[in-house]
């Protein structure tokens, strides 16, 4: 791990420094979600982005070959206790988590629990590549299934009368010409997908909330924090607006740690107006 995190050091000073990737969108997204702050105090997160951006590829890699022992020391848990309450009820899962700490290394959760394992991913347009991510988050039994082949195969896992525990990283942008819900994530108003809420109602899954803290460089601490045990109980939206909320924290508390290359707040400015009052 130590010559890993040694290049990622060389990697930090390549794109930060010299290649600048997507500095102009980091500092963006930055700026718009702390208006309040300096611009050294911008500088200063992104930065320390950036040197955790490395550190996330050099451990992706490190994923291939890691022991599992090596992991558990690495990723731990602090309430794995809460799926297991969670199993004795009989409930299976939607687990909703963000792009914040380490989600590459979440995998090991199965290790430590008995539901079965589903992660739902867009599938990568190259097979090689798309191979590889599915082989590295299949290394402790998580199934892998496209968003394309949630509801089915979801459905028949509960016809099949399996207890599931099925990942979501729910926090991506929707489109906004197909979004049915918008809602102000770190003070915008954004699109936000709902599949996650819309399979729990369906198939009546208790909803969790991952959050994973970066503990020092290298090792993490997640938290698990249910949400609900019975989401037809919920109106429409409120359970997606539970997690972000629930994310943002995370990221107020410690902002570094999002991954703020991505275009989130792209469509801002497609958000539909308030309707006055009468």
């Amino acid at each position: 791990m130590g010559v890993l995190y040694f290049i990622s050091d060389v990697f930090f000073v390549l794109i930060f420094h010299i290649v600048g990737y997507r500095r102009k969108v980091v500092r963006e997204n930055l700026e718009l979600v702390f208006p309040d702050k300096s611009k050294k105090e911008i500088h200063k997160i992104s930065r320390k982005f950036y040197h955790h951006l490395c550190d996330m590829v050099v451990e992706s890699v490190k994923s291939i070959s890691i022991t599992e022992k090596e992991l558990n020391k690495r990723f731990t848990f602090t309430n794995v206790e809460e799926i297991h309450k969670l199993e004795k009820q009989n409930k299976s899962i939607v687990l909703m988590g963000g792009h914040y700490g380490s989600w590459e290394w979440s995998f090991i959760l199965q290790r430590h629990i008995n539901h079965k394992g589903y992660a739902v991913y867009k599938k990568i347009e190259n097979k090689y590549f798309d191979a590889l991510i599915k082989g590295i988050r299949a290394k402790y039994d998580t199934h892998m299934i496209t968003t394309k082949q949630t509801v089915h195969r979801l459905g028949a896992s509960q016809i099949r009368g399996e207890l599931t525990i099925n990942g979501f990283l729910a926090d991506q942008s929707a489109k906004h010409w197909k979004t049915k819900h918008w809602q102000e994530f770190l003070g915008v108003k954004v699109p936000v997908l709902t599949g996650a809420e819309m399979i729990a109602k369906r198939l009546d899954m208790a909803v969790v909330f991952i959050g994973t803290k970066k503990v020092k460089r290298g090792y993490y601490s997640t938290t698990f924090q249910t949400i609900t045990t019975n989401p037809k109980e919920y109106a429409d939206f409120e359970i997606t607006d539970k997690f972000l909320k629930l994310l943002e924290e995370l990221i107020y508390e410690e902002p570094a740690y999002y991954l703020w290359t991505h275009k989130r707040w792209k469509y801002k400015d497609n958000a539909p107006k308030e309707e006055a009052d009468d």
